[in-house]
């Protein structure tokens, strides 16, 4: 996503799949110096470590059952609302919401277009 909450990129993962399996194909091309993300991506090895040595500064809350808390930006994490918001439009499309589609490729075909009609208006 964008500073304005517009879609940039998407990786389909399965339904089951955790977040982290999404980061793991995202982070190594993530061009933005400061990436915010929720909770899920709250992983030293996976995420924070990797991010702090491209010498990126992830704004990433702690997890409540994190043994040794650290400390976030909570004024730029605000700033994540525009993005909530794109999915919750998203999620408007009962198609989406619910998945339709059988295949991955129809199921992403018509988030591209549902992303494309969100961002056009």
């Amino acid at each position: 996503m964008d500073a304005l909450g517009n879609p940039v990129d998407f990786h389909l993962t399965g339904g089951q799949a955790h977040d982290l399996v999404g980061a793991d194909e995202m982070l190594p091309d993530m061009k933005a110096n400061r990436p915010i993300a929720d909770k899920a991506y709250d992983a030293d090895k996976r995420v924070l470590e990797p991010m702090a040595a491209a010498g990126k500064n992830a704004v990433i809350p702690p997890k409540a059952n994190r043994k040794q808390p650290r400390d976030f930006d909570r004024a730029i994490y605000a700033s994540r609302h525009p993005i909530e918001n794109f999915f919750a439009k998203l999620k408007q499309y009962r198609a989406i919401a619910t998945r339709y589609d059988k295949t991955a490729r129809n199921f992403l075909a018509a988030v591209y277009l549902a992303a494309s009609v969100i961002w056009l208006n």
